[in-house]
């Protein structure tokens, strides 16, 4: 194949940027995250690898830009979830956003597991996902540290439970792993309820005497 014939087929198959992004998020989740590469882009969409890479830097950055994608998509659903919900009810409905979302997209969700540079953590939606989680804990009146403790508390049982059961860790045993969620969720509400609340900044400590 001569490269005008390449460049004939690139401009064909409409490739972009954005395009290259999904079509390895949607390798992703079918195949695992770990196999996306600029190479096998190439092969999915019958080019060479060099044609890509005027809209690709590396399958580092590929993997990087997919990572902001989850992060962003799964943001964007919390965020819906959780409008007009406080308390109880907008834990639940994080929680069920990020388990589905896991499920629905298991290589996205990997990639949102990536370390990422300070470069594209600044700009990723990591940080709308701290606010979301904050949000849902002023329901549970938490000052600082507590506030802090309790949201590295929902990530970790939220993608501790759900990596288990991506990997088939309940499916040989009862009872049915939607029970044992809402079970966790249910354990989890009254957790944050029961914490104890320090003085805090601007919280008049309640040991004090007058």
């Amino acid at each position: 194949m001569g490269l005008n014939d390449e460049e004939a087929m690139v401009a064909r198959a409409g490739l972009t940027a954005e395009r290259l992004v999904l079509a390895g998020a949607e390798l992703a989740d079918e195949a695992g995250f770990d196999q996306v590469t600029v190479s096998a882009l190439a092969r999915r969409f019958d080019v060479k690898v060099a044609s890509l890479y005027s809209h690709l830097k590396s399958s580092h950055q590929l993997k990087t830009d997919i990572a902001l994608l989850a992060l962003a998509e799964l943001a964007d659903r919390a965020a819906e979830a959780l409008a007009g919900r406080s308390g109880k009810d907008a834990l639940i409905a994080f929680g069920d956003v990020f388990r589905d979302y896991a499920r629905e997209h298991p290589g996205r969700y990997a990639a949102t597991r990536v370390e990422l540079s300070p470069e594209a953590a600044a700009a990723s939606a990591g940080g709308r996902h701290a606010q979301l989680m904050r949000a849902i804990l002023r329901g549970y009146d938490l000052a600082e540290p507590e506030q802090t403790h309790a949201v590295r508390l929902m990530g970790s049982v939220f993608h501790g439970y759900v990596s288990l059961e991506l990997s088939g860790g309940f499916s040989h045993s009862a009872p049915d792993s939607q029970q044992s969620w809402e079970f966790a969720l249910d354990s989890l509400d009254a957790l944050l309820r029961g914490l104890p609340r320090s003085s805090g900044p601007g919280r008049p400590d309640t040991d004090e005497r007058h």
